[in-house]
């Protein structure tokens, strides 16, 4: 009995456990966030449903909105005029398997029937085979991504727990709120008689999904379908690639080699985790900055307007992509080149969070934007505020890791400077100064970051060629 329990574990681990793991933290063979300017991708699970979905329908042609639905094959071939109209109106309609229930526990045989049934029933009413899978609650297994064949496995970003009735509207909304960025895909229902759902529910989705689109056509979001969201997204990753220095960025630069690539590939999974963890949010399209709202915990704080940061006060604390610190460093000659280059991110970057902080429904209670990092030189003039980190073990452990951080990602022919001292120090900027960067940058902060570290085995390394920028 032991040995078939442990032989069981090892089959589901393999079998359902593992690829749903990697297919959601990692995105293997399947697309869960967009790369978007303005675009937020809508998709509803479980439907059709003959009262909710029209009202949904109506909803989002209100308000020019486009959305794809991954329908239940029972459900749409009970409905077929709510699949002809989705279509007619735009929208995309995905499969979402014949029956609801998760390939966990469904052979492969019987999910490969289950989406070609599905894909039958969708064809036969709009003329067009369906694109785009998503497996009932997300769960894959070892073998889905072989019987879907062509059809594109899609996810999500953010999902708010709308089937339960008893969130309610005004939750919901803030929660969706919350998540109202460009790139996102949000998982929603139009129809609650699935298990665990509750069959009212999707009167609050609706109640809260209008109050999100009233928002969205404020702040200029489009919502588009999920064919929309992959092209916008391979055109931008397109566009990325080929702006002046992508090409350089994009290989491995000189003196790295096998085993610091490696090295930098673990220390990239452990970023993963702890952005999940921490629940970091990105930053426009993420590759060079995410943020979270937290408490600062740290010793009071004078400012320059007479007021003080205090333990407990609500703060962005800010945290560089460390992908994009692993270009600079190793393209660098030093940790003043990295600087520059950070400072230069730096006055990409604040303009959009200053955006991003108009946007936060709890705006009015964050203090400012807060940070720990051992590359502060040149900050102040951006707008920040430079103090020592407390002396003790926390100091001690945050260098440790911020060195440590720096000798990964430091190239081969790298050298120290022995003006520009890397110590840890806490940066603070006050909102009214994160609010001037609202319309564009303010000013610059290399010359004074060049001024600090002018003298010997400084001052004789030029800067960085402009087509070298990390961008955000």
């Amino acid at each position: 009995m032991e040995k078939f329990l442990v032989w069981g574990f090892y089959f589901f681990t393999l079998y359902a456990f593992l690829p749903a793991l990697v297919s959601r933290l990692f995105g293997f063979r399947a697309f869960r966030k967009g790369l978007a300017e303005r675009e937020i991708a809508l998709t509803f699970d479980d439907g059709p449903d003959p009262v909710y979905t029209p009202r949904l329908l109506d909803l989002l042609k209100r308000y020019g909105a486009k959305a794809t639905f991954f329908v239940v094959g029972a459900h749409a071939e009970r409905h077929p005029e709510l699949i002809r109209r989705m279509h007619e109106e735009g929208h995309v309609v995905g499969i979402h398997n014949y029956v609801h229930l998760p390939n966990w526990f469904l052979r492969p045989r019987t999910v490969r029937r289950q989406v070609q049934r599905t894909c039958a029933v969708i064809e036969s009413i709009t003329g067009e085979t369906p694109k785009y899978y998503r497996p009932p609650w997300g769960i894959v297994n070892v073998f889905d991504f072989a019987i879907t064949g062509k059809l594109q496995i899609v996810l999500w970003t953010s999902m708010f727990g709308d089937w339960r009735r008893r969130v309610g509207p005004d939750r919901l909304y803030a929660r969706m709120r919350k998540k109202l960025k460009p790139g996102q895909v949000f998982l929603l229902h139009d129809r609650g008689d699935t298990f665990g759902a509750d069959e009212e529910a999707p009167a609050n989705m609706l109640l809260a999904l209008e109050k999100l689109m009233d928002d969205a056509a404020r702040l200029g979001y489009r919502f588009v379908n999920m064919e929309e969201m992959i092209a916008l997204t391979e055109a931008n990753k397109k566009k990325r690639a080929s702006r002046p220095g992508a090409e350089k960025e994009g290989k491995p630069p000189a003196g790295v080699g096998i085993g610091k690539r490696l090295l930098v590939a673990v220390w990239m999974v452990w970023e993963k985790l702890y952005h999940l963890i921490f629940r970091l949010r990105p930053l426009g399209d993420g590759s060079s900055f995410h943020y979270r709202i937290t408490r600062y915990m740290g010793r009071d704080l004078p400012l320059e307007n007479g007021g003080v940061l205090r333990r407990g006060d609500k703060v962005i604390e800010m945290h560089f992509d460390n992908r994009m610190l692993f270009r600079l460093s190793a393209a660098s000659k030093s940790e003043i080149h990295t600087a520059l280059r950070l400072i230069r991110v730096g006055e990409e970057m604040l303009p959009q969070l200053a955006a991003e902080y108009e946007r936060m429904p709890d705006r009015e209670s964050i203090r400012g934007v807060f940070g720990i990092t051992l590359i502060h030189k040149g900050t102040e003039a951006l707008g920040f505020r430079v103090f020592d980190l407390e002396s003790g073990w926390a100091r001690r452990l945050f260098g440790f890791y911020q060195h440590l951080l720096i000798a990964v990602f430091r190239s081969k022919g790298a050298r120290r400077t022995e003006r520009f001292k890397l110590e840890p120090k806490i940066v603070f900027m006050p909102v009214e100064e994160l609010l001037k960067w609202k319309n564009g940058p303010v000013r610059s902060a290399r010359r004074a970051l060049k001024q600090q570290t002018a003298g010997p085995g400084s001052a004789a390394d030029p800067e960085p060629a402009e087509t070298e920028t990390a961008s955000l």
